[in-house]
């Protein structure tokens, strides 16, 4: 079969299309034809290798999973012995990282519970858009920020894989959500369903008087400091994306700047969850939640795929198809 191997850490210039063996699916697995994939931050940092410390459990020289891509849409095609709830021919989509990785491949084996039917009102480009960065947005507003209809909700990086899921499953709770997006972005925004719209190249969020109950942050390239100014008596800032230097500054001064009836400051690391995806699922079929696909590259150009991820210019998700 046809993948994209990363054999060392590096740029996306290391990446590079092999023929490999077709996996064997394992008693508790099923392999996957895969028919699309989503490009997450996580494959940018995995390909990397950043930060360092991921590489203890990841592989110290070289990625130990060589095979990236996390988000997965595709049919099953065959089924280990332990397989009781998925067959053959039955269209699934799920984020297989916590089974090492592989859906920038013709085909890949997952665990059974990591996946779930796909919903019947997507593409398979359209569902493989969907686990990581709506999970992420979803943990961070409803388990994190503790969201609550009526509530003052900033998105601040609503353009993006994780803000786009955020901005609509704010008004999902019943908040009411303002964006905050770069120039030429404003229009999908409001589509997506803000309230409000804020061009940051034009006008600076926390200096504009302005307070939040909830700062649902996926951009990550302001500080605690600018965001307090714009966070009120008792709100919430949650960082839910960014540069690995802004979540461990969340994580080690958020307790700082965080009082027991105040302000409070946190940041989190999201991992696969099939009680959340189900939630998502639910609200995609109700027409409640659509994900926004920015572009589409043939799997061939996965590191271009990177490469425009990277550039932080995306409206939405970036898909790999097949």
């Amino acid at each position: 079969m046809k993948a994209i191997v990363c054999p060392r850490y590096g740029s996306p210039d290391v990446l590079r299309p092999e023929e490999v063996e077709t996996p064997v699916p394992r008693d508790d697995e099923v392999l996957l034809a895969v028919r699309a994939a989503s490009v997450n931050a996580a494959d940018a940092h995995l390909m990397r290798g950043e930060p360092f410390v991921m590489r203890l459990a990841l592989g110290l020289r070289r990625p130990r999973f060589p095979i990236l891509g996390s988000d997965v849409a595709g049919r099953v095609v065959a089924v280990g012995k332990s397989i009781t709830q998925l067959q053959p021919g039955d269209e699934v989509f799920g984020d297989i990282s916590d089974c090492g990785f592989g859906a920038f491949a013709e085909y890949v084996c997952a665990r059974e519970k990591g996946l779930l039917p796909k919903p019947a009102n997507l593409t398979f480009e359209q569902a493989a858009a969907v686990p990581m960065a709506a999970v992420t947005a979803l943990h961070g507003l409803r388990d994190i920020g503790r969201i609550q209809a009526g509530q003052r909700v900033l998105v601040h990086g609503a353009s993006g894989g994780v803000g786009s899921f955020a901005v609509q499953l704010a008004r999902s709770f019943g908040a009411e959500v303002t964006g905050v997006c770069g120039t030429g972005k404003q229009d999908m925004v409001r589509a997506l369903g803000a309230d409000h719209v804020i061009d940051s190249t034009r006008e600076d969020v926390t200096r504009n008087g302005k307070q939040y109950d909830l700062i649902f942050d996926a951009a990550a390239y302001r500080s605690l400091f600018d965001f307090k100014r714009a966070l009120s008596p008792t709100g919430v800032y949650v960082l839910a994306g960014g540069s690995t230097g802004s979540l461990f500054q969340t994580l080690l001064l958020g307790p700082l700047f965080s009082s027991s009836r105040g302000r409070k400051f946190r940041g989190f690391l999201s991992t696969p969850n099939r009680e959340s995806l189900t939630f998502i699922k639910e609200l995609i079929e109700a027409g409640k939640v659509v994900p926004f696909v920015d572009r589409q590259f043939p799997l061939s150009e996965v590191p271009d795929a990177i490469r425009h991820l990277e550039a932080r210019r995306t409206r939405g998700k970036v898909v790999i198809t097949m």
